[in-house]
């Protein structure tokens, strides 16, 4: 769980004030935080399908937003994936 502080650090990081909570940046990386906090719970719980299927929406909901940045402005999308470690 990504609790309000969390995401307001991560808005500052990435949307550069505190209420640019709906830039596209602020988004990715509030998605990525709730992505990487549900990764070790179907690690453990293999046959969580149903979670499964919410992990997977979140997934493609950041893909789709990084596809949108790359498109809008490349430079922002690479400082990104390398500030949150996506791709390599």
């Amino acid at each position: 769980m990504v609790t309000n502080e969390r995401k307001l650090e991560l808005t500052k990081k990435f949307g550069g004030a505190d209420n640019n909570s709906g830039s596209s940046e602020v988004q990715v990386a509030i998605l990525t935080e709730r992505i990487n906090d549900l990764i070790p719970h179907f690690e453990k719980n293999k046959h969580d399908y149903s979670g499964k299927r919410g992990l997977m929406k979140l997934i493609g909901r950041r893909r789709r937003l990084l596809r949108y940045l790359n498109g809008k402005d490349t430079a922002k999308y690479q400082a990104l994936i390398k500030a949150l470690g996506l791709r390599k």
